[in-house]
């Protein structure tokens, strides 16, 4: 008998450690929701990791991680705060006993000003010590972190393509050119070639050429320049530069298209500029209708050096005339009288 109560005493004991278990299990927060302002930062510009709990709290432990190499702690909205280089953990509890509890807290960073590539990265939270207005109920720790990815990456300017040359261009004779690519903030890409289309005169053609590190010549328009695979760019201050020679077979008006294209988007264009390019004729070259204009003119010229001579002839054949016609009329009338 002693030994059924023994057995039955340990049943009792077992379910009500069970049930007070059930009764005072933690809650699981169901509502938690992380967000940030932005999902872009630029160098100077904030950007705010706001908890929204989904209910009322009296008291919470939060970390929010991040990385120090791309953001700065600024400010933070719920409690108190304590930053350790890498994680911001913000501590609160209503000590009013559960009437000023609160549903949300926030963390604000900066971006470092020295960013000068785009850079994925992540802010995560995750919290402790999660309670009701009142100390209870009491809701399990989210260990697990809630991970929100923004970009921190500068403000990049455009690329800007130049074709520089001196003086004038004469047909068939090699004009030293540079192609320049510059940007004071360029976007980061890490396969890119140059090419180049072009529009000439009829039945005129164009070559640029650009001599590679091992000496073969190559004709850009042709076959664009760089290697197949492509070439890394971008940063701050990037300059580009690249001797060329363009060889242009007749004279008159020429464009070249230059573009800078990203290899890894199919040769998808990353910038694009058109150059409008005069020819003239060869040096010693004396066009056609200008020796037709002057021969025409030197003909007019030399035709008034015939008219003095004309009219000297006129008035010898009448002078005479007239002293004689003078001469008669006096005789006559002094026979007369």
């Amino acid at each position: 008998m002693k030994k059924m109560v023994s057995i039955v005493a340990i049943f009792l004991v077992l379910f009500l450690l069970l049930f007070s278990l059930n009764v005072y299990a933690d809650e699981k927060l169901e509502n938690v929701n992380v967000t940030v302002d932005k999902e872009t930062v630029h160098p100077g510009e904030t950007v705010k990791v706001n908890v929204d709990f989904g209910t009322d709290l009296g008291a919470y432990t939060v970390d929010v991680t991040y990385d120090s190499k791309l953001l700065e702690y600024v400010s933070f909205e719920g409690g108190t705060q304590n930053n350790n280089g890498s994680r911001v953990r913000v501590v609160f509890h209503d000590d009013t006993g559960g009437s000023n509890p609160r549903s949300s807290m926030s963390v604000t960073f900066r971006a470092k000003e020295e960013i000068i590539t785009s850079n994925p990265t992540e802010l995560k939270v995750t919290a402790t010590g999660l309670a009701g207005p009142s100390a209870s109920p009491n809701y399990e720790d989210i260990t697990t972190p809630i991970t929100k990815t923004i970009m921190v990456e500068p403000s990049y300017i455009d690329y800007d393509i130049a074709l520089n040359y001196t003086g004038d261009i004469i047909k068939n004779v090699e004009k030293d050119m540079q192609i320049v690519i510059s940007s004071s903030m360029g976007r980061s890409y890490e396969h890119t070639r140059i090419i180049a289309e072009s529009k000439t005169p009829e039945n005129e053609t164009v070559k640029l050429l650009g001599t590679d590190n091992q000496g073969l010549e190559h004709d850009i328009i042709q076959s664009g320049w760089g290697d197949d695979a492509g070439d890394s760019i971008g940063g701050k201050d990037v300059v580009k530069e690249l001797d060329v020679r363009g060889l242009f077979s007749g004279a008159g008006d020429y464009s070249i298209t230059l573009k800078l294209v990203d290899r890894d988007k199919s040769d998808e264009v990353i910038a694009s500029k058109t150059f409008k390019i005069p020819v003239k004729g060869e040096e010693n070259e004396t066009p056609t209708d200008t020796t037709q204009n002057n021969n025409q003119v030197t003909q007019n010229e030399q035709e008034p050096t015939s008219l003095p001579k004309t009219g000297n002839t006129i008035y010898f054949i009448i002078l005479p005339l007239i002293v004689m016609f003078i001469a008669v009329s006096y005789f006559y009338l002094n026979k007369k009288d």
